[in-house]
């Protein structure tokens, strides 16, 4: 076990990161930060506009410095973006910071999800299957090595996932004692 005062979510594109992981933070009492959310703010403007104009290159920089950043906080809950994994130092980062839980999902469970979904710049590519698998063949086993809990992905609501989340959460992990007291955004 991994005694931690932060909760840092990964998984695929579709996983429910952070659907399920907003709903992680509320029950946990820890302030929510959304990777691809923080890089919006700082930029002011979207990810697809950040990987128009920077290209995946200056993408997967400016997400190192905010999980750098934001990992770096006591008491947060964090979901990274699907490739947060990719980079050495963001990993190491996360293991040495959080409690990371992989949230998996299915190359079928990611396409029904993402179905209607035209706003990531990775998927806009005739074949979203054959997409979804290349990422998978890389990116499954950097989430293995890091993951201190792995929630397999199921059908069903947000609110199943979550409730299965926390069961399994509740099980696993061990809360640093400090963690209610040290809290910050």
């Amino acid at each position: 076990m991994n005694p931690s005062h932060n909760l840092f979510i990964i998984g695929p594109t579709g996983a429910g990161k952070t659907s399920i992981g907003r709903r992680l933070a509320l029950h946990y009492g820890l302030p929510f930060v959304d990777i691809d959310q923080e890089i919006e703010r700082h930029c002011g403007v979207d990810v697809s506009t950040v990987f128009e104009i920077e290209g995946e290159a200056g993408f997967r920089q400016r997400e190192s410095a905010a999980i750098d950043e934001c990992s770096q906080r006591n008491g947060v809950l964090m979901a990274t973006g699907a490739g947060a994994v990719l980079a050495v130092l963001n990993r190491r980062h996360m293991i040495e910071r959080g409690y990371v839980v992989w949230l998996q999902a299915s190359i079928a469970q990611q396409l029904e999800r993402l179905e209607r979904d035209l706003h990531r710049p990775l998927l806009q590519v005739s074949d979203r299957h054959e997409r979804l698998h290349a990422m998978a063949q890389i990116r499954e086993p950097l989430y293995r090595d890091i993951a201190d809990l792995a929630v397999p992905g199921e059908h069903g609501s947000v609110t199943s996932a979550t409730e299965r989340c926390i069961a399994l959460i509740d099980h696993y992990w061990q809360r640093h004692p400090l963690a209610s007291s040290q809290q910050t955004a």
